[in-house]
């Protein structure tokens, strides 16, 4: 699953603003002042400005694990023998 063009844009634009060194209530302002919307329509607050930002790292690191050739390892069974009387 892709992000769409607009929700690409907007973590764009809030990335370049956190490396920028602006911090999350920072970002929120500027967006509602550009009157940037959520994708559900609302103003942005500093926890979503956070959770845009950790979302996009989680889903990279998941698509990398996704994505990585792994090499086969293979574990030695012991048997243990029982006497039986």
């Amino acid at each position: 699953d892709k992000y769409s063009e607009e929700q690409e844009h907007t973590h764009n634009l809030i990335k370049s603003l956190h490396e920028s060194g602006l911090g999350y209530r920072k970002i929120s302002k500027t967006l509602n002042e550009k009157n940037i919307k959520t994708s559900k329509g609302n103003s942005w607050k500093n926890t979503q400005v956070h959770s845009v930002l950790k979302r996009y790292r989680e889903r990279q690191e998941r698509l990398e694990l996704i994505n990585e050739v792994y090499e086969p390892v293979w574990g030695k069974i012991y048997l243990k023998t029982v006497k039986r009387i």
